[in-house]
This record gives C-alpha cells, structure tokens and sequence, in this order.
C-alpha cells in the first residue's frame, strides 16, 4: 500500500493500493489488414451522442427539448453508466457548504420524479447543517463532509436505469443498446457521425452534431483530437474497481460497530488488511440492509489496455467472495450476508482528457468568479473554496469541429478532474453539451461558434443554475422541470 500525503494542491487524495500483473504475456505481433468494404448506414439525426452514462442521458434529453432529433448510443443494455451499472449509487455533493442546492437543471429532474423508498439522504432542511450530532450521524452515511451535512444521497440503481429509459424514450431520444462506437466519421476537420458495432455487424450512423460522452474520450481521440492524460498512476484519481453490493446485512449494527467502537473496528480493518491484504469498509446504500463495497481501489492499471481491465474485474471478483467470507465470520451486521450483485460495469475514474478552447484550473477555485460562458456551477472540495464555473469552453475541442465532450473526460487539470469526474458534474456537464448541441444545428454553425447568451439562457429555461458573469452564486429555489 502507498500512502499519498493530502495538500492543497492533491486535495482528494487517500490511501489506495498497488497490485502485480498476473495475466499472461501477449503472443500477438505483425498486423492484419483489413479489406475495404461499405459501412450500412443504420440513421441519420440532428444529434448523435455516444455514451449512455449520467452525462450521455443528460445530454440526450436536453438536446431533444431544444428540439432535435437525437440518437443515443450505449454499448450496454442500461442508461446510467456508472452510477447505475458502475453501482456508484452514492452521488456524491450537490449542494454547496452553505446547504444552497448547486447541482440543478437535470439532476433535480431525476431526484424529483425518483420513487422516494428508491433514494437515502438528508431532508432538505438539513443541508449545510453544521450541528454536531446531525454531521456525526450523516457522516457515517456518506452525506456529511468538514462538519456539514451535504445533499449526497444514495439510490437505487434499478430505479434510475428505468428512469432515465423512460425519461429518454419520453423526449424522443432514438434509443440504440447493445451498440459500440467504434470509429468516429471525420470529413474536413468535423466529426459528422460514428461507425458502431452490433450484433448486426458494422454500421453507420450520420449527425451534424457528435456528443462524446464515452467517458474516456474514445470519440475525440480516435478522430484525431489532442487529449491529455497527465496523472499519477498510484493518485486515487486513477485506480480503478469492480464495485459490488452484499444483501441480508445490518447496516444500523455496522455503523453503531464502527462509529461506537473505533478500537474494535480499527483492529478489524488491520485483521482484515493481514487477512485478505486489499481490504476495503462498506458503505450505506439506499437499503439497510444493503451495504455497497465501491473497491479495494486498484492503481498501476490503465482504462485503455484490455489486459488491464481483465486484470482489475479478475482480482475484484476474487476479492469480492474474500470479503464476503470475512464479513460474515467477523463483522457485527453481515452475519447473514450474501453476494447480492457485483458491477456489470469496471469502475474507472480517470483515462483521457480533453484539450479544449477552455479549461478549468486550480488555479481558479479560490476566486469562485462566474466565467463568461459558465453553462455550470459545481460545489467546490472543501468549505476553504467557494463554489467553482464550469466553462463552455471545457467542452468543445481546441480543434476538431462537429463535435463536444461531457462527463468525466472534459478539459480540466488534474486536480479539477477530481471532482468534475463525479456523477453530478457528469450531469451538468452532458445537459449543457446537450443544449449547446441543439443550438448548433438550429443556428446552423459549428458547436464552437454557439452564441453564448443564447446557450445560458436555454439552461436558465431548464433550471440549472448559472450566474452573471464577475458573481458569485446565491441560493436559488428549488423547481423541478417534468416531461
């Protein structure tokens, strides 16, 4: 295990693990040429985004209220990416440190039309608490940070798979599972549509706009775009996991078990980490009698070799049944435990990021100034910032037309990636590509030459909260936006 030492500037750093390389050495070497052939054109839209994750969903959605016609492709059988299929039902902050909601537009859409026995959180009323009872308990349930209680709830992952199907197919989203893009169409420096794989075979489909929301830029980086990939390999920004969920536990025992007795509990972390070596604690899920399990946390593997995907799902399965094993003989809770589900979905957190016309720095957290193309806010990392914009220009590709990138691959450093990673900016970043998208093709130019107002004034319309260019935010009401 190596240890990262937190400072400012790491700021979200923690302990993480290193694991060897145990599958066998490559034979493969030369080249195989594939013949020629023509591609079957399977649509033709306004709008086609790749990626079905939180930001592909949002972006989808949102272009298709601005009137377009929209294709969403998604290679597995789900919407939701990794907050559904990747089981991080824990969505991280979406308010600010003073309780104010800063995540809006399309997150407050889900929130409001999720099933309320499909969601786990603080009441409304005690965000930004700083009280300390109420911070101890929400801590213990992933909702309370520094001393304040957060809007960081956790949900059911089946539920918002359904929801975000439905609220697709709802807006008129062509809706295309089970398909992989493969190879984006570059015609004079613009991406005007995407090869995909089906069961169907190779086929095409043809867009003025392309959305990449692949998560780790698979679209802007075979079209020829720059990206950057900047980050340490052992920074818990870069590990990777198979996150899973045990049923038939206690998690009221468990949590009275850690938080009441921190001797006991750290010598069962130690006796675990002898035990099992990448030893990892649960966390609170929708359910009490749900515990999810988001690692052990493996670093030194890539997102982009298959080797090393296969590698990192191998090792989190195995460790998945050790840790059933030892919960069970040792953990007040998990008595009757059992493996509920693991991830159909590798849980990766940093691979590519854009370069883009804009960036979003570190250096500019502790201003806390509205850009002038803010499409966003994002809660800041700690009390210490204010809340930080989230620019246009992080979306939209320093070169490349025809195309905008939203999620987690955005162009940031690598401090910023930290958190614009998370399941919330995903959202916000997607309905604001999504938006800017519909525009391009409305007024008929390339998605870099949007006119700005027009765009923050269609994301007003939808809710998301944005500020005057040179301010800093104010607490907003609460209004959710249905079909």
């Amino acid at each position: 295990m190596k240890t990262i030492e937190r400072s400012n500037e790491r700021i979200l750093s923690s302990d993480i693990f290193e694991g060897e390389r145990t599958y066998r050495k490559r034979l493969g070497e030369g080249t195989y040429e594939e013949p020629a052939r023509k591609v079957p054109l399977y649509h033709r839209c306004d709008v086609l985004v790749v990626g079905g994750g939180p930001a592909g969903t949002a972006a989808a959605i949102a272009a298709a209220r601005q009137g377009a016609d929209v294709t969403l492709l998604e290679r597995y059988n789900h919407l939701g990416g990794l907050s559904t299929g990747g089981l991080v039902i824990w969505i991280d902050r979406m308010s600010d440190w003073g309780g104010v909601p800063t995540i809006r537009g399309f997150a407050e859409d889900l929130f409001h039309r999720l099933p309320k026995d499909a969601v786990a959180g603080p009441p409304r009323g005690e965000w930004g608490s700083q009280d300390p009872t109420r911070s101890a308990y929400w801590a213990q349930r992933t909702a309370a940070y520094h001393g304040v209680v957060t809007w960081s709830p956790t949900v059911d992952p089946e539920r918002l798979k359904l929801l975000s199907q439905d609220m697709v197919l709802e807006h008129g989203v062509r809706l295309v599972f089970h398909s992989w893009g493969s190879l984006p169409i570059v015609e004079d420096g613009a991406v005007r549509g995407m090869v995909f794989e089906s069961k169907e075979g190779r086929m095409a489909i043809r867009a003025q706009v392309v959305i990449d929301c692949t998560g780790d830029g698979d679209v802007f980086a075979r079209a020829g775009t720059a990206f950057e990939s900047d980050i340490e390999a052992n920074d818990v920004h870069h590990c990777m996991n198979t996150s899973w969920m045990f049923g038939g536990v206690d998690m009221t025992r468990w949590i009275e078990f850690k938080a009441g007795q921190p001797e006991q509990f750290s010598e069962f972390m130690r006796s675990g980490r002898q035990a099992i070596g990448l030893f990892e604690r649960p966390f609170v899920s929708w359910r009490n009698d749900v515990a999810l399990f988001m690692g052990p946390r493996q670093s030194g593997y890539s997102a982009l070799n298959v080797d090393d995907l296969t590698e990192v799902e191998v090792r989190s399965h195995r460790l998945m049944a050790k840790h059933l094993d030892f919960f069970k003989a040792h953990a007040p809770g998990f008595e009757n435990a059992f493996i509920m589900t693991s991830a159909p979905q590798i849980g990766v957190r940093h691979s590519r990021r854009l370069v883009g016309v804009g960036k979003m720095l570190r250096s500019q957290w502790a201003s806390g100034l509205a850009l002038p193309d803010e499409v966003g806010i994002t809660p800041a990392v700690s009390p210490k910032f204010p809340n930080i914009s989230i620019p246009y220009g992080a979306l939209v590709p320093q070169q490349l037309d025809g195309l905008l990138a939203a999620g987690r691959h955005l162009s940031c450093d690598a401090n910023s990636h930290g958190f614009m990673r998370e399941i919330p900016q995903c959202w916000v970043t997607g309905q604001a590509a999504g938006t800017a998208a519909a525009l391009a093709v409305s007024q008929g130019v390339e998605p870099r030459a949007v006119n700005i107002a027009s765009l923050q004034q269609a994301l007003l319309k939808q809710n998301v909260n944005l500020r005057a260019a040179g301010t800093q935010a104010v607490a907003t009401p609460f209004v959710a936006q249905t079909a």
